[in-house]
């Protein structure tokens, strides 16, 4: 009997899902197409040396590098040719997304990681206006990623070509199939075609969708809930929130203390497939409260 799937699990299991996103506070993909490792950046048709170094400059920055691949049937092949990659920063009020094809990917080591973290455009690409979604569907890493992510994005890339691609490992298998939006960085989990074609036309109008959602990359994991639990308090769902400690700042004034706070699982469940079951817990947003001006 072939035992439940970690994404089955949690599932089961009704595991929240704030907090739990990756943190970055920007990204780098690279397409890479081919197979993919458990370490992808340096298990792939990707230059290895040139993976440990993207990893090894993107460590401690805030940076993250995934490699993305176009949904749907893949060459397995060494051939050269143009890639596509995409930098974004997902700073609070104003993220961007570029895009530029690089005949060498080696490119990428004359960015400046610390300013690309700091949320200043390197000029290497163009301008994307539009939002997009990397579909976590890296098997070597955990098997639910492919199994359910996979299909996820070759279902919706026929309507919403360059707009949809595969990626590399995320976090959060067992919330599979997982999706990162750029350029904002908000991350959700247990998508379907509906609701993440909603996700797309949603962040096209500059709209934040908290059902569902992890978190936003550019905060820890306490600012993660502490932002969707403002959210779902004042109903605003735009991109006019900040986070610093554990207030909440709107842009057009009016701030929030959030109290969040630990709390275990009621039962134990792997992390990942083929990993033992362990006591997990959630964060929750305990308490909210609304800071007067002073002045």
């Amino acid at each position: 009997m072939t035992e439940p799937r970690c994404a089955a699990i949690s599932a089961d299991l009704e595991e929240p899902q704030a907090g739990t996103a990756a943190t970055a506070a920007a990204w780098i993909c690279v397409e890479q197409p081919g197979p993919w490792g458990r370490d992808a950046l340096t298990q792939s048709r990707l230059d290895p040396a040139l993976g440990a170094e993207l990893a090894r400059r993107a460590a401690d920055t805030g940076v993250r590098v995934l490699l993305i691949r176009r949904p749907g049937r893949h060459a397995d092949t060494h051939h050269d040719a143009p890639r596509r990659v995409y930098l974004a920063a997902t700073t609070p009020g104003r993220p961007w997304l570029e895009r530029a094809d690089l005949a060498d990917p080696a490119a990428l080591l004359d960015l400046d990681f610390a300013d690309l973290a700091a949320g200043r455009p390197t000029g290497l690409g163009t301008p994307v206006t539009g939002p997009l979604l990397l579909v976590c569907a890296n098997s070597r890493r955990d098997v639910c990623c492919a199994l359910r992510g996979r299909p996820l994005a070759e279902a919706l890339v026929a309507a919403r070509p360059d707009t949809v691609w595969e990626c590399t490992h995320t976090g959060g298998h067992r919330f599979a199939p997982t999706g990162v939006l750029l350029p904002t960085g908000y991350t959700y989990g247990r998508l379907d075609v509906d609701f993440a074609a909603r996700l797309l036309d949603e962040a096209a109008r500059g709209t934040v969708v908290t059902d569902r959602c992890r978190g936003r990359s550019t905060h820890g994991p306490q600012g993660q809930v502490a932002e969707l639990a403002v959210r779902d308090l004042i109903g605003e769902h735009r991109d006019v929130l900040t986070v610093r400690g554990d207030i909440v700042h709107h842009a057009e004034g009016g701030a929030w203390q959030v109290t969040v706070t630990s709390r275990d699982l009621p039962a134990a469940r792997p992390a990942s497939c083929g990993a033992a079951p362990t006591q997990a817990t959630e964060l929750v947003a305990t308490a909210v409260r609304r800071l007067v001006a002073v002045g």
